[in-house]
């Protein structure tokens, strides 16, 4: 009971649990217009819904699911890793350090050490309006030089700022070479509109996905009957905000993507 109050009580003092209480107070007050009441209704539904794990969870599974490997990941002659991964090395920060999908990086570099390539591409330009002074690519091999990697099995692709570009440069830097497949590693998230991005511009790839949000063991559990993870799934939480957040990215940018005719 205490490990369940220690998870439930919390929610109703952080902001997110708050914004939904008082939303949910002012819905339920008499005198109120019926359009104010609608409002109120949709911006209650949109931080309820958007911070419920049910919700996030489904909606990432529809997208990280599409392109879970079967078996082992074949040999290619190169691992492409997609940028995004990394933290620059701004004081206080002693280093470049791993960010929120710095797990593309991780599973890179175990999958060259496995032999599944013998060079690995890292794309990624400097990101307009940040004021790095650092590329992601150059941020992302100094990374995978500390997982054993060794320089000069990294390649790097320094234009790039968004998934279109990284596919765009990328075909250029491997045309070059005479290199026309690749092992594809991305976000689990990220991968649907990667690998149709990628295979738009001609490159064969193998999807490699990394850094998944769920497993099958966390979407079992869902339906387990476990009453008390199931309530606490209601509650709104800001993890499940975030990764509601992400996957409505994702599908807004495979519908910009293919608007584009990119896709």
């Amino acid at each position: 009971m205490f490990f369940f109050l220690s998870k439930f009580l919390p929610l109703f003092i952080y902001p997110l649990g708050v914004a939904c209480l008082l939303l949910l107070a002012l819905l339920l007050r008499r005198g109120r217009a019926r359009r104010e009441r609608f409002a109120l209704l949709l911006a209650f539904l949109a931080l309820w819904l958007g911070g419920n794990r049910w919700v996030s969870l489904s909606l990432a599974r529809s997208l990280e699911w599409q392109y879970v490997p079967a078996g082992d990941i074949l040999p290619a002659e190169i691992i492409v890793v997609l940028g995004g991964a990394t933290r620059s090395p701004h004081p206080p920060r002693p280093t470049v350090e791993v960010g929120e999908a710095g797990d593309r990086l991780i599973y890179a570099a175990q999958l060259y050490h496995q032999g599944k390539a013998p060079y690995l591409l890292v794309t990624g330009g400097i990101l307009p309006f940040t004021g790095e002074t650092a590329t992601e690519a150059d941020s992302m091999a100094a990374l995978l030089r500390l997982l054993g990697v060794p320089d000069t099995a990294i390649w790097r692709e320094t234009q790039a700022v968004n998934t279109y570009e990284n596919a765009v440069y990328t075909r250029e830097l491997l045309s070059e070479r005479g290199i026309d497949r690749a092992i594809l590693v991305t976000s689990a998230l990220h991968m649907p509109r990667a690998v149709g991005v990628f295979t738009r511009q001609g490159i064969t790839v193998t999807p490699a996905p990394a850094d998944f949000s769920l497993t099958e063991r966390d979407w079992q559990g869902m339906w387990g009957g476990n009453v008390p993870a199931f309530l606490l799934g209601l509650l709104p939480d800001a993890h499940n905000l975030e990764l509601t957040t992400r996957a409505l990215k994702e599908y807004l940018g495979l519908l910009i993507y293919r608007l584009r005719g990119w896709l």
